[in-house]
């Protein structure tokens, strides 16, 4: 089968793809509780997102996971923070991707060995059924990383953007 014929199955077939289940209310009450007490501890912000799928006619153009991030890193206007340094952690469920996308001012600091670093940790979690523990992973090591480039010094901050993880 052609990688795009195995990126169309797992779209349409893939059991990783089953978001409420693996994603309680619970489980993102304590995400959004996660990125709102780790925000205190610098000057970015932190925003989560899972897809389900990818629409069919999106994969077959060549969408992949990675363009996809960047399309929601924009849409949720991750980009527009007044130190330019946002961080998204896109997952799309069905083809078993985890994605960081960093805003300018973080990403010119951080290497992209240790974006990765993160998403294998969490890939790992989620790998043994550990959603709570991989989601969790994830934020923390992302807070981890702005509030050493981007410390906050304990001064309090506006939030710029909704902390809730938002599921496509």
């Amino acid at each position: 089968m052609s990688a795009r014929g195995q990126r169309i199955f797992a779209n349409l077939f893939e059991g990783w793809f089953q978001l409420h289940r693996r994603f309680s209310p619970e489980l993102l009450d304590d995400m959004t509780a996660a990125i709102a007490d780790g925000e205190h501890t610098h000057l970015g912000e932190v925003r989560f997102a899972i897809e389900s799928r990818l629409p069919l006619p999106a994969v077959w153009v060549g969408l992949d996971a990675g363009t996809r991030a960047r399309q929601v890193f924009g849409q949720l206007g991750v980009w527009d923070t007044e130190h330019n340094c946002g961080v998204l952690i896109y997952v799309l469920m069905s083809e078993h991707r985890i994605e960081i996308v960093a805003d300018r001012g973080i990403a010119r600091r951080v290497q992209p060995a240790e974006w990765v670093a993160i998403c294998n940790g969490m890939r790992e979690n989620f790998a043994a059924g550990q959603w709570r523990a991989g989601a969790l992973h994830g934020i923390t090591q992302v807070h981890a990383l702005l509030a050493k480039h981007f410390p906050s010094h304990g001064k309090p901050r506006p939030d710029e953007l909704p902390d809730r993880p938002v599921l496509l």
